[in-house]
């Protein structure tokens, strides 16, 4: 009685983490449909919207480890309740501000700082220190598919109300809907409390977080997941800010942009799940390498072929099998080298690597269409990045790093 108890607890919990991320990133995967809208209604430039953006993407990755920090030394409820207030109030400020730096700080801080305080680096390592290590696999890529989720939900949604009442309107929506993410708490802090005996500790256990954190940051497998997530960030980030305008520059409607979005989304929520269910009987670090390879070849298809509805929601469907299916491997080969005592933070430090990526993926961009009127050589250096992170991911050792420093020795 008292084990099925807990069994249900568990899944209310994994579940309460899959519906949060849903809400974050399905916030911030759109904001690709903001981009015509809000430079043809400020007069801000698309290279400086781009920008702020960009920030956006770097200070979602740079704030992951710093709230992952506190919810590791104070717990997590308190950082997500915190990080929805923030989503909401970016969200509501941003209809106001139209200047350049008046956008960077509503979409580069508040609204982005926001997100990450309910992102993956906290959701995945509550998850990860309550669950048995047969169960972590399948319980990430489950959380992970509740992001994907959130795109498939809001890419038509944000793009609807964007048509019928204009893109303030679909800021205001954004807020609210980042505030439904505080109830959503209740079943993490319960089962803190029912679950603490799973053991947490990392294979060296006496080590604090910053030894912790220097250990990782010489050890070759670790820097070789922050290579390959690199990459992964450049690509979300680029497609996710300029893909709507590259459709447009084809000749598509916005409407296609949005399905094309949701689409990827919503083919992410079964590649989330194939990755997790498959990271359980196949070693991760080939999982991320056929991943990466893959994308570079879908990305490759796109170039070449005919920009039509039909084979842009193809493109977005291949490409949405891949979306973030680098999430699950990545967050359990940190679990696997450290443990998941401060998996929070270390997984946090691996999404810096992945949104610097993002960073460059929607500078860049804007930076592409200003001068050149199109997005070929990001696509090209897009292919480029991802066959070197495939490769990036083939000297990982899956073993912690405790043994492997032993068996060295």
């Amino acid at each position: 009685m008292i084990q099925e108890r807990s069994n249900k607890q568990l899944v209310l919990l994994v579940l309460a983490a899959s519906a949060i991320l849903l809400i974050t990133m399905g916030a911030r995967q759109t904001s690709g449909l903001f981009l015509l809208p809000i430079t043809e209604s400020t007069g801000v430039t698309v290279v400086a919207l781009s920008f702020a953006l960009a920030i956006g993407q770097f200070v979602y990755g740079a704030a992951q480890p710093i709230f992952s920090v506190i919810a590791d030394k104070y717990g997590p409820i308190k950082v997500i309740i915190a990080g929805a207030f923030l989503l909401a109030l970016g969200s509501i400020l941003t209809p106001f501000a139209t200047s350049s730096w008046g956008l960077l700080f509503t979409l580069g801080v508040l609204s982005a700082g926001g997100a990450a305080a309910g992102s993956f680096s906290i959701l995945l390592a509550i998850a990860a220190q309550r669950l048995p290590p047969e169960r972590r696999s399948f319980a990430a890529g489950f959380i992970n598919a509740g992001g994907s989720l959130g795109q498939f939900v809001f890419a038509p949604a944000v793009q609807l109300i964007i048509g019928a009442a204009g893109w303030m309107s679909a800021m205001f929506a954004t807020a609210f809907a980042a505030l439904l993410t505080i109830p959503l708490v209740l079943p993490l802090r319960e089962k803190a409390k029912q679950v603490s005996h799973v053991p947490t500790a990392a294979p060296i256990a006496h080590l604090k977080l910053g030894e912790q954190v220097k250990v990782a940051m010489v050890d070759r497998s670790y820097l070789c997941l922050h290579a390959g997530f690199f990459t992964c960030g450049f690509h979300v980030a680029f497609l996710i800010t300029h893909l709507p305008s590259d459709l447009q520059l084809c000749g598509l409607t916005p409407a296609v942009a949005a399905n094309s979005l949701a689409l990827i989304g919503l083919f992410n929520v079964g590649g989330s799940l194939a990755a997790g269910w498959l990271g359980q009987r196949y070693r991760m670090k080939h999982l991320l390498v056929w991943i990466y390879a893959s994308r570079a070849l879908i990305v490759a298809i796109y170039v070449v072929m005919p920009k039509t509805a039909l084979n842009v929601y193809l493109f977005a469907g291949a490409l949405g099998f891949t979306w973030l299916a680098t999430v699950p491997p990545t967050s359990g080969l940190v679990g696997k080298l450290f443990g998941t005592r401060y998996l929070a933070t270390l997984f946090g430090l691996t999404l810096v690597s992945h949104q610097v990526g993002g960073f460059l993926g929607a500078w860049l961009g804007g930076i592409a269409f200003a001068q050149q009127g199109s997005y070929a050589w990001i696509w090209y250096a897009d292919i480029a990045l991802a066959l070197l992170a495939a490769a990036a991911n083939l000297p990982i050792k899956e073993a912690p790093v405790r043994v492997r420093a032993a068996a060295a020795a």
